[in-house]
């Protein structure tokens, strides 16, 4: 039996912390997710969507090819930090700053060949620490037991965007899961880029990005955001941009926004607000960056349960 790719299991969105000696929590990373293969040598990355990522990552590939191990899948998040805090930001902006690239690694699905998924996850986190390889740029992902309420406070204090709580004798399951909960210190959700407004003053580019996301095969519109870029930035991605203009509104209700040039909903982008207003907008949204892991059709809004 050869590894392949496994889908990634997913953590639901909670607001209500808690400490439980059957439940371990890990750092919440601010990167991209990466399913991480390795068949007959040759390794590859994917990200949550399954898009290849050797490209993007080739140290990371190297690395974990010439470590000597069987064949694997493993899961976990590659990661970039500003400071001691990992930094979606300072990922984007890798190939510019040079900034040092890590893979931590928090789960073992598929090792020489068979499958562990079937495994309670403190048993596969056992065998992923015993059987992996780690150094270099390829970390382990420690975690704490039962303390969820003590270790949350500590991460949002440092700067972190949260914890994931887990579930110690749950299954690896391909889909979205209470197993798996995740607590934000700060409010974070993707969205789909659907248009832009024209700049004013001496700003190039474009003014603010017109966003929304997906609610039963229909965008609806969530607001504008005007700042998080730099001068670099407005240029390089408003020639994305232009690239995907149209003539109609592809949002279910028309913003108000005048001057606006529409766009096909192809790119999916990062972004921190306050909270949603009752209307159903971002209140104080500031851009984090593009993510090319996760496809625009697949943007929901985010919502506690």
């Amino acid at each position: 039996m050869k590894p392949c790719w496994i889908a990634p299991q997913l953590a639901t969105l909670s607001n209500k912390i808690f400490s439980d000696k059957e439940w371990i929590f890990e750092e919440k990373f601010d990167g991209i997710r990466c399913i991480a293969v390795k068949s007959n040598g040759k390794v590859t990355l994917f990200s949550r969507n399954r898009k290849p990522l050797n490209k993007d990552f080739p140290r990371i590939v190297k690395t974990l090819e010439e470590k000597k191990s069987k064949d694997f899948v493993a899961d976990g998040e590659l990661v970039a930090f500003e400071g001691k805090v990992t930094s979606f930001a300072k990922l984007q902006n890798r190939a510019r700053t040079r900034t040092p690239l890590y893979f931590y690694v928090f789960d073992l699905l598929f090792w020489d060949d068979k499958s562990l998924t079937n495994l309670p996850l403190l048993e596969r986190k056992k065998q992923l620490k015993a059987l992996f390889s780690f150094g270099g740029p390829v970390r382990y992902t420690s975690h704490i037991k039962k303390e969820g309420e003590a270790q949350y406070k500590k991460a949002c204090k440092k700067g972190l965007e949260g914890l994931i709580g887990k579930n110690i004798n749950a299954k690896y399951q391909s889909k979205r899961t209470r197993d798996w909960l995740k607590f934000k210190c700060s409010q974070r959700q993707e969205l789909v880029i659907g248009g832009y407004t024209e700049p004013k003053g001496s700003r190039v580019g474009f003014g603010a990005l017109l966003v929304g996301y997906y609610d039963k095969g229909v965008l609806h519109y969530a607001g504008k955001i005007g700042t998080g870029y730099d001068t670099r930035l407005l240029i390089s991605l408003t020639k994305q941009l232009e690239k995907l203009e149209r003539a109609t509104c592809p949002f279910h209700t028309q913003p108000r926004e005048t001057k606006v040039h529409f766009v096909s909903p192809h790119l999916v982008c990062e972004v921190a607000f306050t909270e949603w207003t009752k209307s159903g907008k971002l209140r104080h949204p500031r851009f984090l960056g593009l993510r090319k892991d996760k496809l625009a059709k697949n943007v929901k809004r985010e919502s506690v349960r």
